[in-house]
């Protein structure tokens, strides 16, 4: 009998888990204008963005794709660091808006995929919209199967009709499904929604001063070094 894979299809959180977010958007930040400090203003725009995910969530507002709250972010920060959008040229502000489009990848990011993509569906699983995550793939040279926008989920993560959506969209049931993050927050959501899990660190995505997500807290089905000991640790698991 033919050994069978742990699972079918293999999801990813994107930021911070697949791409360097940090990195991304402080380059961005760094020459959109010199009067604020690139790292600290990328991490004040990042510290926005679950709370302003979470009305959508609990249906206080309409979903409204991540291009707009990241807008409405960036135009909260730049208030709190005295930088004046006003003053710029609105395509400029457009253009460091969608630095999140443009983020590079973690070292291991394409090489890990392309491997995984040789047995497993590949695709992100992210907070993302379909537009956004598709010129993320073209900017990073990331070799998705399949991309799986919030849009068409309609809803932003941990809300468990993300995980479930997905899983319903690729014709799988959750058990065949894995979600890899760097965020155990991430992963313990899908877990209680019946995907498999796997955890690889980021230790560097916010930088020096991290203390979070630094190691696995769960009981995940894999702990990975990257997503290229994540290809090699799943080609190795069978089951049955």
């Amino acid at each position: 009998m033919r050994p069978k894979r742990l699972v079918d299809a293999v999801l990813f959180d994107t930021f911070g888990t697949v791409v360097d977010w940090r990195t991304g958007v402080s380059q961005a930040v760094s020459e959109f204008s010199g009067d604020v400090d690139p790292n600290e203003f990328a991490l004040a725009w990042r510290g926005r963005y679950q709370p302003s995910m979470a009305p959508v969530r609990n249906g206080e507002r309409p979903f409204v794709d991540l291009d707009v709250l990241h807008r409405e972010n960036l135009e909260a920060t730049a208030a709190e660091f005295g930088l004046s959008l006003g003053s710029a040229d609105p395509s400029d502000v457009d253009w460091l808006n969608r630095a999140w489009h443009r983020l590079p990848p973690w070292p291991d990011s394409v090489a890990g995929l392309t491997e995984l993509k040789r047995h497993f569906i590949v695709g992100p699983l992210s907070n993302g919209h379909t537009a956004l995550l598709t010129n993320m793939a073209k900017h990073a040279g990331l070799p998705w199967d399949v991309i799986l926008g919030s849009d068409l989920l309609g809803t932003y993560k941990p809300d468990p009709r993300a995980y479930l959506g997905a899983a319903e969209i690729l014709r799988l049931p959750p058990e065949r499904v894995m979600l890899c993050a760097a965020h155990n927050i991430d992963l313990a959501a899908a877990q209680e929604a019946g995907l498999r899990t796997a955890f690889i660190p980021r230790p560097a995505e916010y930088g020096p001063a991290q203390r979070q997500d630094l190691h696995a807290t769960g009981s995940w089905d894999v702990i990975a070094q990257d997503i290229t000991d994540l290809a090699t640790q799943l080609r190795e698991h069978v089951v049955g």
